[in-house]
């Protein structure tokens, strides 16, 4: 497989046929990132024969895959009559395929055109999954994502319009001690009114070939320690009045804390428990920090 660089994909995407559609990150300016700054070439799209070589390659393995991903972060950003051609053919060559999923962006979202979309539904696309970070702007624009909850809820409008599930995440620990309070109050705001079909936390790691890591060694960056952390996740969960079903996780590696809830109905409990541990203070059933080596 002609993989370049760090390959990326979401957890869920653990047994899929990862294929790799473009190399790096078209924007590639977030301070928390660092996946793709030490790649020794600007973010480029492969040639369709190479694509073509790995799609081959990998329907030759004896394993039926079921799930495909299009790697690496932003592959909506291509014109739609190129995704479709490699969703085709992955579909060609795997009639048993379900579907393929893939990252967008608010920005690649955006400048597909309804048609668009529900034609790269149509081929197959089972999950868009989008990282929004944080829903205060002031944390979007220090992070420089590149797009603000206006771009945010407008994109994820247009996903679900177009009958595609959508999966969202978002950093703890992101706003650092000086914005954390807004940081999670913003962020349960704005995914209850985006009211996507999966939403994610993830905590932030300090990497340290970031803009980030900078801001940390000089103080200017503070991150909360493991219960205001716990305590973000509270607030985001509390102000998550989705209007749809959506399915709540928080068992990335990064986390102390891993939950898994449908929100609405387990709302209520999910917040009792992490009452829970934040007023006794229990580490004993937090994730040593150990097994949170990245």
């Amino acid at each position: 497989m002609d993989y370049v660089g760090h390959v990326i994909r979401p957890p869920s995407e653990a047994y899929s046929m990862i294929i790799q559609v473009t190399v790096g990150c078209s924007h590639n300016m977030c301070t928390f990132c660092g996946t793709y700054k030490d790649l020794d070439t600007r973010f480029r799209i492969k040639d369709w024969d190479t694509v073509k070589k790995d799609i081959d390659e990998a329907s030759s393995y004896r394993h039926r895959f079921r799930r495909a991903f299009l790697a690496d972060g932003d592959v909506l950003i291509l014109p739609t009559e190129d995704i479709l051609r490699i969703m085709h053919y992955i579909k060609q060559k795997n009639p048993h395929m379900e579907n393929i999923n893939m990252y967008g962006n608010a920005k690649a979202i955006l400048r597909k055109s309804p048609e668009d979309l529900r034609a790269i539904r149509d081929a197959g696309l089972g999950v868009l999954y989008q990282g929004i970070e944080s829903g205060n702007e002031e944390v979007l624009r220090r992070i420089k994502k590149g797009a603000f909850p206006k771009h945010m809820k407008e994109a994820a409008a247009k996903v679900i319009g177009a009958g595609i599930k959508l999966s969202q995440t978002v950093l703890l620990g992101i706003g650092g001690t000086e914005l954390s309070a807004e940081h999670a109050r913003d962020t349960g705001k704005l995914l209850g009114e985006m009211s996507p079909d999966f939403a994610s936390a993830l905590t932030v790691m300090i990497l340290p070939n970031t803009q980030l890591f900078q801001e940390y060694k000089s103080g200017k960056f503070v991150l909360p320690d493991k219960f205001g952390l716990l305590g973000e996740l509270r607030t985001i969960i509390k102000n998550m009045n989705v209007t749809r079903k959506c399915y709540f996780t928080s068992n990335h590696a990064s986390n102390y804390l891993p939950i898994r809830a449908n929100l609405p109905e387990e709302q209520g409990a999910v917040l009792r428990l992490i009452e829970q541990v934040i007023s006794t203070k229990d580490e004993s059933i937090l994730k040593p920090e150990h097994m949170r080596a990245l």
